[in-house]
């Protein structure tokens, strides 16, 4: 218990100083982060953690789409709707048990997370 509290602490501080594209590059790897634990919970029979595990990720797409600049135009526009898309995979894939839908939804995270490395100076 109490590792988890220091944990939780320090990932807040840690939060505090990062730049605006580093904090997106660690939301994409929470994302994917989340997703490989619903799937072992999938995996694993585990009602329980799957919901918590898919909810973490689908909150995490939420404060993406939160973040959109929407002055930015068609680009905004398309995030939005590839965000919401990929929250529905994920609620698929919590009412199939699918894992194949998670896949999809990590597979566009990685490919988000890699553009996104390339066009930032995130070290």
């Amino acid at each position: 218990m109490y590792g988890s509290a220091a944990y939780n602490i320090y990932a807040q501080n840690n939060v505090g100083i990062e730049s605006p594209a580093k904090l997106i590059e660690m939301l994409y790897e929470g994302v994917l982060r989340f997703n490989a634990q619903a799937k072992k919970a999938i995996k694993d029979g585990d009602v329980e953690k799957r919901v918590y595990w898919m909810n973490r990720s689908t909150a995490i797409i939420t404060e993406l789409i939160s973040t959109i600049d929407m002055k930015q135009g068609d680009i905004s526009l398309y995030l939005e709707g590839l965000y919401n898309y990929q929250i529905q995979l994920i609620a698929d894939a919590g009412c199939d048990n699918s894992i194949e839908k998670l896949n999809e939804c990590s597979n566009v995270f990685k490919v988000l997370l890699e553009a996104w490395r390339e066009t930032t100076d995130v070290a």
